[in-house]
């Protein structure tokens, strides 16, 4: 009797197959733009400043889940789309950012250091301004000059100038400040939203400037770019740091060199 061997068909998807979920398809496309992150970070700095019952509402939400800060959605979930609402990492990102900017001290604000900018700037506008408050018929006001377009700085440059503060006083030792750094770069997506208040809290307490919107970014990048994310800050920081030594030992170099171009001057010649 003979036997035949049957030959297999296609293989067929197993019921339970890992498929990729919708939100990780759309994920890049839900991503901020930086204008769009430097709207949203300078509208919770504003408001933060200017009203203490939203300060008060955005800073109880440090350190917490999405689904334990209701009283965050009223400032918070006009800025985000219908897609960014189906992906709770984008939210997630929005939600921590805004608390951690609320959470910083009254003076700390960017507004209240453009306030405090424009009062100075007053006393020096009146001493400019002609006599008569009249203008020439035919002229127009002045318009203020286009802001500069600051570069994005990353968690990384924070780190290294705390660490030259420390120089100044009140800045971060640089084994203190890599150690942080480091350890946050080894930080699940849960691990980093948990870590990120006492590395920013750190940071502020030195009074180092955080680039708000590049950190939404980047937070918004971690679970599918983290690799990326951790390797520039880690370059940015021991960048910084490089180059600034590297002025500092050419400031040295200079300073020797007319030190020793003055002792030359004023040492007498040899005689022939």
């Amino acid at each position: 009797m003979s036997t035949t061997t049957a030959i297999p068909g296609p293989a067929k998807a197993a019921d339970d197959a890992v498929r990729p979920s919708k939100e990780s398809v759309l994920e890049p496309k839900l991503i901020p733009s930086l204008g769009r992150a430097r709207a949203f970070t300078a509208r919770i700095d504003q408001r933060s400043h200017d009203d203490p019952g939203v300060r008060a509402a955005l800073r109880r939400g440090v350190g917490k889940d999405l689904d334990a800060v209701p009283f965050m959605h009223r400032f918070v979930a006009s800025w985000l789309t219908d897609d960014q609402t189906r992906s709770r990492d984008i939210q997630r990102a929005f939600y921590t950012v805004a608390s951690l900017i609320a959470a910083q001290r009254r003076d700390q604000y960017a507004a209240a250091k453009a306030a405090t900018a424009k009062k100075e700037q007053q006393p020096k506008d009146e001493a400019e301004q002609p006599p008569t408050d009249a203008q020439p018929e035919g002229t127009e006001a002045t318009e203020p000059p286009t802001a500069k377009r600051v570069p994005p700085r990353s968690l990384g440059h924070a780190f290294a100038d705390g660490v030259l503060k420390g120089g100044q006083g009140g800045g971060l030792r640089e084994a203190s400040a890599e150690t942080r750094l480091n350890l946050l770069t080894r930080q699940s997506v849960d691990g980093l939203h948990r870590h990120l208040p006492g590395a920013v809290r750190q940071l502020r307490g030195c009074d180092v400037e955080i680039d708000w919107a590049q950190l939404l970014i980047d937070l918004c990048h971690w679970r599918r770019r983290s690799g990326t994310v951790k390797r520039i800050w880690l370059q940015d920081y021991h960048r910084t740091l490089q180059k600034d030594g590297e002025r500092r030992a050419r400031e040295n170099d200079d300073d020797q060199a007319d030190a020793d171009g003055t002792d030359g001057t004023d040492s007498p010649s040899p005689e022939a």
